[in-house]
């Protein structure tokens, strides 16, 4: 049975939908089956995952509008399967006004909850309709921050929002952790929001991932070639940082780095 994440912040910019990617792809190096839910209308983990999110196929809006079933918008890519979306979601927050509406990708992913080892859903910078389907669908949340003292502002809200969700739609629902982006350690602010980051998990009843994410020109090249860090630059500091945020979040041991050792000065030569 899949287990369903969640990668939520109301403020964009803040690496959300590049740390799900990363993810997705780092858990299909681990050979889990894995499925990707673009909950935003910007449609950038589709793209980012070289998934096609063009205006004449289906995406997630018709699966939420209800003309299609989950199956028959589902896309394979080299990474992991792909329900992609489009603009035509930003209607999403109008038209769905039905009783229950709250509880629509839910149902949607009860009918393939039992192919996949995850689910994971990016969802849009706001605190809208379709995150709290978000919500009501996970299991856990991943919050993505940037250690910047805007970036910690909202998160009261997102407290409120998470908190109501739990109530009402979603008792099981449990906050991962914050994962720290575009993390630079040289820096004295870094290390202030990092404190103060601390005491909001503390509030939020989790904690801040070990692991941080350091802001790379890798990580912003890797979606213009439809592919994850993992596969566009496996050697690089980033896929490992993201491979162990990775082992992090779902509770597995890293494995030991093995450093090759190398002979000292030139091999001598041969003297009969």
């Amino acid at each position: 049975m899949a287990k369903i994440i969640a990668f939520t912040n109301q403020k964009g910019g803040v690496g959300k939908t590049t740390v799900c990617a990363s993810v997705c792809g780092v858990l299909n190096s681990l050979g889990k089956t894995v499925l990707a839910v673009d909950l935003d209308p910007q449609g950038n983990l589709g793209f980012s995952l070289g998934a096609d999110n063009l205006d004449d196929r289906y995406t997630i809006y018709n699966v939420m509008k209800g003309e299609t079933e989950l199956y028959n918008v589902i896309q394979h890519t080299e990474t992991c399967d792909v329900v992609p979306s489009n603009i035509t979601l930003s209607a999403a927050e109008i038209e769905l006004t039905s009783l229950g509406r709250e509880h629509i990708l839910k149902d949607a992913l009860d009918t393939v909850y039992a192919d996949y080892d995850y689910i994971l859903i990016d969802t849009p910078p706001s605190l809208s309709i379709l995150t709290i389907n978000a919500y009501a669908a996970a299991d856990w949340l991943i919050i993505p921050l940037l250690p910047e003292i805007l970036s910690l502002q909202g998160l009261s809200q997102l407290k409120e929002t998470i908190f109501a969700v739990k109530k009402y739609y979603n008792q099981s629902l449990e906050i991962r952790g914050i994962v720290l982006s575009k993390y630079n350690a040289r820096l004295i602010l870094t290390k202030e929001v990092e404190e103060l980051a601390n005491i909001v998990a503390e509030q939020l009843d989790t904690d801040v991932f070990d692991i941080k994410i350091t802001q790379s020109v890798t990580v912003a090249e890797a979606p213009a070639h439809g592919k994850t860090i993992v596969d566009y630059a496996p050697r690089s500091k980033s896929a490992v940082e993201f491979k162990n945020l990775t082992y992090e979040i779902i509770g597995l041991e890293r494995p030991r780095e093995t450093v090759k050792k190398l002979g000292r000065g030139r091999p001598r030569k041969y003297t009969p």
